[in-house]
């Protein structure tokens, strides 16, 4: 009888690891995603089946956001600001790609001040709360209840108390670590505080894998933020490396004033709509916003809910159609096929391609998968440099002398294929000046590697990084 019910459920286990292979199979995903999975599946069944479980069914199909919710949040009077198309010719099929793809509708004059250092960022965050009159909207995907925590926690208490609106949402993976009393201590002050898709078992447990990485700050419909900060500590003291040793997070973080804060409270107004069933409408979020310059941006939001991969293919079509230059910070890469061959070319084109990376980021794993990829970009001629004095976190993509990307994606799997994300498509030389010069001042903290020294690294690395970059996708 124990010989049966083994021989039952080995069998009944087989078809079940043969059934989700199918299923993997069937999904038409990019091979470069399916294989890992499959390997996973049939070197470690077992574990391989509770991790797909977890992290890697294939929900793309699925909406958590409705198009109602969205094109309600894309009607509201934000979208009046939208200027009429002054973008040279050679922008507007990026304008048109952002436009069909995420809703993103071109906004002129908008002041952009940017923050390279966390310290700076938490001081005019909390100066515009302080300023607050009728509402704050605040998302962020880590909000710890640290001492910088606490401040910006202690900072919206003290508004609500005055009679402020507020409305904090942040990710419930990001936030696995912060004690409940925390937000409950917000609550208790009249303060709104959601988790997005919060993670309960077993209806939503099949989408932690699918997280809310935006970083967006709203106060009164005049002023927003938007970047690769979090709130924690680390963010203005720097990151622990363990021993007492601790190193400089540099990082990239925008205030926002003008008609592009309507972007940013758009995309908040549709996540908050979406976590709490509840429309918030109020004709004070979208106030009439002031003419402060003469550029033109496009607030894009992605996810993984839906057909499109709207910042890779936007970030893979703004590189194939540079001319100059394409510069680059990001804390990971780990890029498509696709986005990888486009820097490639531009590249082989003679366009000065160069990438930035940290020298050493958070997390081992990451840097042997990503590291594999620098071998043919160097041999394509792209420039890399590792940023030595700290973890750079910043995310910066400079194409020619007139187009910028900022926001919180990263340029890695995650980004593209997984995680709710917000960027900023500016469209103005003087920015773009500004942002290449800090571009530059970052250069010099820099080592820049060469071909004699990068190809010399031992032979074990080398297969650790090949072996990594197998599971790239999931990572």
């Amino acid at each position: 009888m124990q010989q049966l019910l083994t021989t039952l459920f080995f069998v009944g286990y087989t078809l079940t690891i043969l059934g989700v292979i199918l299923v993997i199979i069937t999904d038409n995903r990019n091979p470069l995603k399916t294989l890992p999975w499959i390997l996973v599946l049939v070197l470690a069944p077992g574990v391989g089946l509770f991790v797909y479980f977890f992290f890697g069914q294939n929900l793309s199909k699925q909406r958590i956001i409705s198009r109602r919710t969205r094109k309600r949040a894309d009607s509201r009077p934000g979208r009046e600001n939208a200027g009429p198309d002054a973008l040279p010719p050679h922008h507007r099929p990026l304008k048109c790609l952002l436009e069909r793809t995420a809703g993103a509708v071109p906004l002129r004059g908008s002041r952009i001040e940017p923050y390279v250092d966390g310290r700076s960022k938490m001081e005019a965050l909390l100066a515009a709360i302080a300023a607050a009159k009728h509402h704050i909207h605040i998302q962020y995907y880590i909000l710890c209840d640290d001492a910088t925590g606490c401040r910006l926690r202690d900072a919206l208490v003290t508004k609500a108390r005055q009679g402020v609106q507020v409305r904090v949402l942040y990710d419930d993976v990001g936030c696995t670590r912060v004690k409940k009393a925390f937000f409950e201590s917000m609550r208790a002050e009249g303060i709104e505080v959601r988790a997005f898709l919060h993670v309960k078992f077993p209806r939503f447990t099949s989408k932690v894998n699918y997280r809310n990485h935006r970083k967006i700050a709203v106060i009164d419909g005049a002023v927003g933020f938007i970047g690769g900060m979090n709130v924690a500590d680390r963010y203005v003291a720097g990151i622990d490396r363990g021993k007492g040793r601790r190193e400089p997070w540099r990082d990239t973080h925008f205030k926002i004033e003008g008609s592009g804060v309507a972007g940013l409270q758009a995309s908040f107004l549709s996540d908050w709509t979406a976590t709490t069933q509840r429309q918030t409408t109020d004709p004070a979020f979208f106030p009439p916003a002031a003419d402060f310059t003469g550029s033109m941006l496009q607030v894009v939001p992605s996810g993984p809910f839906g057909k499109w991969r709207t910042l890779l293919q936007a970030d893979s079509f703004a590189v194939t159609r540079a001319t100059q230059r394409v510069w680059i910070q990001t804390p990971y890469y780990l890029p498509s096929e696709t986005l990888n061959a486009a820097l490639q070319e531009a590249a082989l084109a003679g366009i000065d391609v160069r990438l930035m990376l940290p020298e050493r980021s958070d997390s081992r794993v990451v840097d042997l998968a990503g590291h594999s990829y620098l071998d043919d970009m160097m041999q394509a001629g792209v420039k890399i440099a590792f940023y030595t004095p700290g973890f750079l976190h910043s995310k910066l993509l400079i194409i020619d002398d007139d187009l910028t990307v900022i926001g919180s994606a990263n340029m890695d799997f995650r980004s593209f294929e997984h995680n709710f994300e917000i960027s900023a498509f500016v469209y103005d030389r003087d920015f773009c000046t500004r942002m290449s010069a800090i571009f530059e001042h970052d250069l010099l903290a820099c080592r820049r590697l060469t071909p004699a020294e990068w190809f010399r690294r031992p032979r074990m690395r080398r297969w650790a990084e090949s072996f990594m970059r197998i599971f790239a996708p999931l990572l």
